[in-house]
Order: structure tokens, then C-alpha cells, then sequence
């Protein structure tokens, strides 16, 4: 994926997913909320369909992905496969909207529940203000105040009231510390030198960078710093051409053996890869799992999990090279499975290790929900980064946020 520098990708985006039962008015509110006709209204059921991202501006939230799903009452045919996508789009949100519309609010609460399992911050609505008895309304707010001990807030989306105590309500409930990680945490400061040893293969076409090394060199410039760029052939003349060596090396992890061999001893050295596993993950958990490498057997089976939907490259890291390297340690018959995108399986136990690749395309709170869904079935988890420092066996000399 190319990006200019200074837009925001979705993925960095603050997410916020709205849920209700059908016709509930979620995609009114939406669009009131927003501005813009961002979703589809109508009084048929079932409108809303696959859910729809939106990404935009919100003061004083900032940059954001607004999410228009499916009624998680839907009981047309697609009903199943409509709550599959709505399910998914809940595992991505960092804050949820649920609307209430009557008093039945049996599944508002077994939502809210699920959200808070996952330490998801939880805003309730009352909406259709305009259309619903003040007696109902009472009723509804105390439900669920004895259920969830939140207070909802009343709005309409056709008068606008009460939307701006909506922006204030989700502001207070951003998660903690959100929008406070960095790619590179504290391994650099202001005026430290950062060499960029990066490959230019099949995978980054001319004139192209890929995302992460795009929103890395973002952040060195945000932070000060001094940044080099390089191709794997000129890294020993960048090295001359430096009064001193670099404070931090990052490359991408295919070529970790090859830039730790050259590197000045008083450099650190990470990767893109092994950056992002704490960015968008859970590092110390995938370095742990790291070490169900070493049991490996040519009867074992692995899950590789990409982020991106490209189509397979020759020189594939996660298709071909990881692979090759496990079987060349394991033998030929080890099983490789490859998903893309969202196709993460639900049922992990027939595999003795998932290798995620760097997740530069999905927000975090979606991968640590895929970490989460590993660890309560007991199956080892890890990166492509990870993964190759181990092989390498210099996982214990490179450098951690």
C-alpha cells in the first residue's frame, strides 16, 4: 500500500463501531453524528448489509473510522452471514455506540458484555428522541443503568439534539492511553541518527515504499530525528559516509542476518516488523511464542496470517521465505496454511504455531483480538519478525521498543 506522508491510514484511525437492532436508526445517526450521508437510510430491514467503514475527521476526537453495521437481530436469509461481518467489524472497534430503540433490551446487554470482556469502552443512546414516549424512555435508561450501570444518553437524529453530548461522551471514553504508542518508543530521541537499511524487491515496486516504512520514517521526522534511507547494497557505504555510527538500525527482517553481521557494535538493530509487533500487538507474548518454534516437527502444521489481499509474489515473505526457512530446518513435510485479510479462522487448535505478519493494515484493537482468540485456545502466536530473529538466532540482540 503507498501513502502520501502525512495522511492518516484506517488503521491508525480511532474506530468507532455503532450497533443496535435492525432499524434502530444507526445509520441516521451516522450521518447526523458525521455531517454527511455517509450510510443508507431507509425503514426496510435489513438496509445496512455489510458494514460500512468510513474514514474522516471528528473534533475534537480527531482522526476516525466511523462503522455502520448490520442489525444484530437480522433474521432475513443472510441474517447469519451479515452477523459474521458484524461480529468482525466489533473486533476492530475501539469505542462502540449501541442504540436503543425499545424496551426489549435483552441483546443490548449481551453486547455490552461482550465489549467489556474485551475492554471496550461502551457509549449507550437512546435515539428516535423525537418518536419515543418519555415514559418509554425513562424505562429504558433505568434497565439499563441496573444492567451495565452506564447512563445512556437521549438524542435524535433528525432534531440534532444531543449530538454534541455524544462527541463530549466518547472523548471522555477513549481508551487509556490511546493514541499514545509509537512505532519506535524509546529506542530514539531527538537528533539521534537512524539508519533504514530497506529492500526494494517485487514486494515495493518502483517508486513505491511500503506502509510501515512510510509511517516509521513519519515518526523519526516527528520526533527530530536524523534518517537515513538506503538500499540493502549501499548500507556499508551509508555506514562510511556517517561521522559516527548510527544510534538505531532499522531493516526488514528478511535481511536481519545479513545487516547484523555489518553493523557497528555500538548500533542497535531492529526490524519493521519486529517494531510493529509492539505497535499494533502484543511483543513480549509473540517473543514467548517464538520459542514453539524450536519444537516444531515435519508433522507439524502452521497457520501464517497476512494482513493485506495481494496477490502471491515469488519472492513472498510470508508465502515463500518463511516457509522455506521452516521446512529447510523441519523437513518438506511440514504443513503451511496462508489466510489473507480477515480470513482468520475461528477454531486455531490444529495448529501448533500462528505467524502473524506485521498487521500494518489492521488497527490494534483487531489484532490483539485475533492474540486473544489464541491464547484462550492455548495455540503458540508470533510474528514474521520474531519468527526470523529466532531462525537467525539473534532474537536475544535486537532491539525492543
Amino acid at each position: 500500500m503507498t501513502l502520501s506522508l502525512n495522511e492518516t491510514p484506517s488503521a491508525n484511525r480511532l474506530h468507532i463501531g455503532v450497533f443496535g437492532k435492525t432499524n434502530s436508526g444507526k445509520s441516521s445517526f451516522i450521518n447526523a453524528f458525521t455531517g454527511q450521508d455517509v450510510a443508507i437510510v431507509s425503514e426496510i430491514s435489513g438496509t445496512t448489509t455489510d458494514p460500512i467503514y468510513k474514514p474522516m475527521e471528528i473534533n475534537p476526537l480527531g482522526a476516525c473510522v466511523m462503522i455502520d453495521t448490520a442489525g444484530f437481530d437480522d433474521t432475513t436469509a443472510l441474517g447469519d452471514m451479515r452477523m459474521e461481518k458484524t461480529e468482525l467489524a466489533a473486533e476492530k472497534t475501539d469505542l462502540a455506540v449501541i442504540l436503543l430503540a425499545d424496551k426489549n433490551l435483552e441483546k443490548e446487554i449481551t453486547w455490552y458484555q461482550m465489549f467489556k470482556e474485551k475492554n471496550t469502552p461502551v457509549l449507550f443512546l437512546i435515539n428516535k428522541a423525537d418518536k419515543i414516549a418519555k415514559d418509554d424512555i425513562d424505562v429504558i435508561s433505568s434497565v439499563i443503568q441496573e444492567h451495565t450501570k452506564e447512563t445512556p444518553l437521549v438524542i435524535s437524529s433528525v432534531t440534532k439534539d444531543g449530538l454534541e453530548k455524544v462527541k463530549e461522551a466518547l472523548a471522555r471514553k477513549l481508551p487509556e492511553n490511546y493514541g499514545t504508542l509509537e512505532i519506535t518508543g524509546n529506542l530514539v530521541t531527538k537528533e539521534d541518527v537512524v539508519l533504514l537499511v530497506m529492500p526494494q524487491d517485487i514486494q515495493a515496486p518502483k517508486g513505491r515504499l511500503v506502509l510501515p516504512q512510510v509511517q516509521t520514517i513519519r515518526e523519526l521526522l516527528d520526533k527530530k530525528c536524523i534518517v537515513m534511507s538506503v538500499t540493502t547494497d549501499c548500507m556499508e557505504q551509508a555506514l562510511q559516509a556517517l561521522t559516527k555510527p548510527p544510534k538505531l538500525i532499522i531493516t526488514d527482517s528478511q535481511i536481519f542476518g545479513f545487516v547484523f553481521e555489518r553493523k557497528p557494535k555500538e548500533s542497535m538493530l531492529t526490524s519493521f516488523s519486529v517494531l510493529f509487533a509492539a505497535y499494533k500487538g502484543d511483543l513480549p507474548y509473540y517473543i514467548e511464542g517464538a520459542k514453539a518454534i524450536d519444537s516444531l516437527t515435519e508433522k507439524s502444521r502452521i497457520l501464517i496470517a497476512e494482513c493485506c489481499t495481494h496477490a502471491p509474489l515469488t519472492e513472498d515473505i510470508g508465502r515463500v521465505k518463511i516457509p522455506n526457512m521452516l521446512r529447510k530446518r523441519f523437513g518438506a513435510g511440514l504443513t503451511v496454511d496462508i489466510v489473507s485479510g480477515t480470513d482468520y479462522p475461528k477454531d486455531l487448535t490444529p495448529y501448533n504455531l500462528i505467524i502473524q505478519c506485521g498487521a500494518c493494515m489492521f488497527n490494534r484493537q483487531y489484532v490483539l483480538s485475533r492474540i486473544d482468540r489464541a491464547k484462550k485456545q492455548h495455540v503458540p502466536m508470533t510474528n514474521y519478525g520474531v519468527t526470523i530473529a529466532h531462525i537467525t538466532g539473534i532474537l536475544d540482540k535486537i532491539s525492543t521498543t
